[in-house]
């Protein structure tokens, strides 16, 4: 395998784990409500860590929009608008599946149509079966939703156990008919974020030239996809503020509460939004068809979600032949990650 695809793959993996891990603080934030914790959650990662980081590493990304047309600049900023309704539903269906099955089954949708779409508008797909590349894709795509079925199907048999078990609920939120609805929603419009950095390859190729270093080249397309996402979670999340009466739970409160869930929601804001910076890093060193990153996190994300879900307790009281399918699942997906990543 070349060194290069090599590299880009065990940076990607990096951006997979703190992905995966980004939900992990949402446990330290208490007396708030859902619309609380993902408004502040958001305003951090749509907009403050990536303005910050791209205000470092381009500067200048405000003149490199003036280069490029208009059209793509509104296309990027309104499937970034679209992604943002997807992370909404999301978050919901993290509460209602728990974090393994909730990851599993959203992600796997966002990794097949994600990584199949840009390449099939812009006809990059055609080229790759001109040798074995298009074939390794779809064979690893397939092994990934081989992988994500096992998975899936280990998490229902777990949800049915521990039904059966009194007094052990790692979950009190879990519905599996309402998390199923929105881990399909999110699967089907989360796959605006894969195309939206694709259609940012302009912006990125014009940052380069402007003297910021390849690693970092899709900053100032973050900024641009992320504040669409933040204009469709402002508009949901005030409108679920007015209806539940928490849009004074922002400042009221004790000191050390509000505190700790500014700076929880923070933390899990920095986790999820380095990912990207890992992600456009890794996407750097797999050339001309670096759409397959996209596979590859999404993949490697739901193996750290995962396994981060037996840290969490949500398989306490589960019997070992249940988890052991688990287990094969995320052998599975690991798998196809690196046939993704060498079909490139």
């Amino acid at each position: 395998m070349n060194a290069s695809v090599l590299l880009g793959i065990l940076i990607i993996a990096i951006g997979a784990f703190s992905s995966g891990s980004f939900s992990i603080p949402f446990d330290k934030v208490t007396k708030w409500k859902w619309e609380n914790s993902w408004l502040t959650f958001s305003f951090f990662a749509y907009l403050v860590v990536p303005l910050i980081i791209c205000l470092i590493v381009a500067p200048n990304f405000i003149a490199i929009y003036q280069t490029i047309p208009s059209g793509n600049l509104w296309l990027i900023f309104i499937l970034g608008a679209v992604y943002g309704l997807a992370n909404l539903t999301f978050g919901l269906s993290l509460r209602y599946l728990g974090v393994a099955l909730g990851f599993c089954i959203s992600l796997g949708l966002m990794m097949v149509i994600g990584t199949l779409l840009p390449p099939m508008i812009d006809g990059r797909m055609s080229r790759m079966f001109e040798g074995n590349g298009g074939i390794l894709l779809i064979s690893g795509l397939v092994i990934s939703c081989i992988g994500i079925g096992i998975t899936a199907y280990a998490g229902i048999l777990k949800s049915r156990k521990l039904e059966s078990l009194k007094g052990v609920k790692a979950n009190a939120d879990f519905n599996l008919r309402k998390g199923l609805f929105a881990a399909l929603f999110v699967g089907v419009t989360g796959s605006s974020m894969s195309l939206g950095f694709e259609q940012g390859r302009m912006i990125a190729e014009e940052t380069v030239k402007a003297g910021t270093p390849e690693l970092f080249a899709k900053c100032p397309v973050f900024v641009l996809f992320f504040a669409g996402s933040l204009l469709s979670t402002l508009i949901w999340c005030i409108y679920l503020g007015i209806k539940n009466n928490s849009l004074g739970d922002y400042y009221r409160g004790e000191s050390k509460t509000l505190i700790t869930n500014y700076s929880m929601c923070a933390l899990a804001s920095f986790l999820w939004f380095i990912n990207y910076i890992f992600y456009g890093m890794g996407t750097s060193k797999l050339g001309e068809f670096s759409f397959v990153a996209w596979g590859i996190l999404m993949s490697l994300t739901i193996v750290c979600a995962t396994v981060w879900g037996f840290f969490r307790g949500e398989w306490k009281g589960i019997e070992f032949k249940i988890k052991r399918l688990v287990w094969l699942g995320l052998a599975v997906l690991i798998t196809a990650s690196f046939l993704i990543g060498i079909s490139g």
